[in-house]
């Protein structure tokens, strides 16, 4: 794709008005106007973190689960045969 030099004037205008924008957006919302907006994830969105005793509680009700599962699945197929 080419193209004119009046397109890409019209593109280069685009871009300052875009930036300028952003810089203004920036002053607006208390963040630095040199900040690139980020690409990754959303902003101000934080990891969860779970300690090891929530882990553990977690991991032993599903095993407990998985156990009541695995006890009622061989009484099932004795009253099914």
């Amino acid at each position: 794709m080419t193209l004119s030099s009046s397109q890409l004037r019209r593109a280069a205008a685009l871009q300052e008005k875009i930036e300028a924008m952003q810089s203004e957006l920036a002053q607006l919302l208390g963040g630095s106007a040199s900040a690139a907006p980020s690409v990754e994830g959303k902003p101000g969105k934080k990891k969860r973190v779970m300690s090891a005793a929530a882990r553990k509680k977690i991991a032993d009700a599903q095993r407990k689960r998985w156990a009541k599962q695995k006890s009622a699945a061989p009484a099932a197929d004795k009253k099914t045969k």
